[in-house]
């Protein structure tokens, strides 16, 4: 957005622990295999996990996409919430990642205790997520927790559709032995069979982008206004834009500007479980939380993993940033703090939209200048916040109006590649989106799709859902929804979707009070 500045705080782990009777075992459960050796795992294969005992498939409970959605046993029934691919952790361990939902089979809070809950959650190096497969007999495998030490559990011995995922102690129980069966050997999303047909849902093979590659055009359908202002005794709202977004314990969390009628610009917050419900939810108005009244715009919203801490980026002139350890309370934000102690040598005069993105070994500060430029401060991990130095140009093009605002930064999936998208201007004066790609954040960005007529967003490659009226010609400041929260951006190109701010074509008048509002983007291929 204009004279503003963005982006965001990152993904916690939940703390989900569980407790319960302990569980009867027959005579039979203590036959140990110590000579067992590790199963053989195709990491370009989709497998099923079968339990021995039950003669059931392990799932992601209600095919959820959420962090946190439980596993359990059910009747194999080749759907994707139960397929599975296995990816290296080192040292004979794997992430074992649920084909529909793109998530990592995790133990709840990394907790150490028998009948610790199973789960589903964004992927990441914990050893909570890794698991090796040992060779019990018979075809069949225990599967161990890195961090715990214990095993993959049928709770209670059960066989009844939906019963729990836990782990517990290694007894050599058959609930704790399962058959690691292949679906396919190599393809996409869906695999052969799978929901996707032959080469996976999302295109012709291959794991590039998480599975469906990077495409070089792009298609998408819009929904209608999502969220729109809404005004109290303190707040008449005129906008709402510029959003930030993660789903955190079970929820969607949304921070975005606000406009006022006084042309005051200011930060909200809304939660919800599902799209539906973002029209009717509740705005929280951060000028409440202490410390944060006066210019604040255009946020970011990241996890943090290295300090298991939230932060929240947003434009104040200059820069700033607060944490928290809970997202969905508004109200405990830090007070904001400076991302820069004085202005750094290269910083242009009207520095907007802050986008923050770290690598495994440095963080990057992105942001543009209303000149045709896209600029770029980093410090390592280890030192951030802290530690920014001099700005360089990242991109720049002779026409402001091609390279303008609302820049944001991502890493590609099962891709050693970023991808950046900036807000240009268009012939018409409508807004849409330029797309670029690079090798490394501090790298040259090439472009990708980046003109009017073939854009990553625009008028020109966007139609809307059946029923819903077409209600903007601008595809404005908005932001990928991430494949998890946390310091990497990482998007998943098999699910892409895009968050932005929209407007009446038949609106005008002065910037602060253009009437906009939130739309999703997701794309069609």
């Amino acid at each position: 957005m204009r004279t503003l500045f963005r982006r965001w705080p990152l993904l916690t782990t939940l703390a989900l622990g569980a407790c319960g009777p302990a569980e009867q075992l027959d005579e039979g459960d203590f036959e140990f295999d110590n000579a067992a050796e590790s199963v053989t795992i195709d990491t370009a294969a989709t497998y099923t996990i079968v339990g021995v005992q039950s003669g059931k498939c392990v799932e992601v409970a209600g095919g959820s996409a959420a962090d946190g959605a439980g596993l359990q046993i059910a009747s194999c029934n080749g759907s994707t919430r139960q397929q599975f691919r296995m990816e290296s952790a080192g040292g004979g361990y794997y992430r074992i990642r649920n084909v529909s939902s793109n998530r990592c089979v995790d133990v709840a809070g990394a907790s150490t205790s028998d009948g610790a809950r199973v789960q589903q959650y964004s992927c990441w190096s914990g050893e909570n997520q890794q698991w090796s497969f040992t060779d019990v007999a018979g075809g069949a495998a225990r599967l161990t927790a890195r961090h715990s030490g214990k095993a993959l559990d049928v709770y209670g011995r059960g066989s009844a559709d939906g019963t729990a995922v836990v782990q517990w102690s290694s007894n050599g129980g058959t609930n704790q032995q399962f058959r690691v069966v292949p679906v396919t050997s190599s393809g996409g999303s869906g695999g052969s069979g799978g929901s996707g047909g032959s080469g996976g849902s999302g295109g012709s093979g291959g794991s590039d982008g998480g599975g469906c590659g990077l495409p070089t055009t792009f298609r998408w359908q819009s929904s209608g206004i999502l969220v729109g202002p809404k005004s109290d005794a303190t707040h008449n709202i005129v906008a709402i834009k510029d959003p930030t977004v993660i789903f955190h314990d079970q929820r969607w969390n949304i921070y975005a500007t606000t406009a006022n009628t006084s042309g005051n610009w200011q930060m909200a917050h809304m939660s919800f479980t599902d799209w539906s419900q973002a029209p009717s939810a509740p705005h929280y108005y951060m000028d409440r939380t202490p410390g944060f009244s006066g210019y604040r715009c255009a946020p970011q919203i990241f996890f943090f993993r290295p300090q298991n801490k939230w932060y929240l980026i947003y434009q104040s002139q200059p820069p700033q940033f607060s944490t928290t350890d809970d997202p969905s309370r508004p109200e405990t934000w830090s007070r904001p703090q400076n991302f820069f102690a004085s202005t750094p040598a290269g910083m242009p005069s009207l520095p907007i939209d802050y986008w923050v993105i770290c690598d495994s070994a440095n963080c990057y500060l992105f942001f543009t200048g209303d000149d045709g430029r896209m600029y770029r401060s980093q410090t390592t991990v280890r030192n951030f916040p802290s530690g920014f130095g001099p700005v360089s140009v990242a991109l720049q093009d002779s026409n402001r109006y091609n390279l303008f605002e609302g820049s944001s930064t991502y890493k590609i999936k099962g891709m050693d590649k970023y991808l950046t998208l900036i807000e240009a201007i268009g012939p018409t004066g409508a807004r849409f989106y330029r797309s670029f790609t690079a090798d490394r954040l501090d790298g040259a960005w090439t472009p990708l799709a980046d003109t009017w007529n073939a854009p990553f967003a625009g008028q020109n490659n966007v139609t809307y859902a059946p029923g819903v009226a077409d209600w903007s010609d601008d595809i404005s400041h908005g932001e990928l929804v991430r494949d998890g929260n946390d310091e990497t951006a990482t998007i998943d190109t098999c699910n892409l979707q895009f968050l932005y701010q929209g407007r009446n074509p038949s609106s005008g008048g002065e910037y602060s009070q253009l009437p906009y509002r939130l739309g999703l983007l997701r794309a069609t291929r």
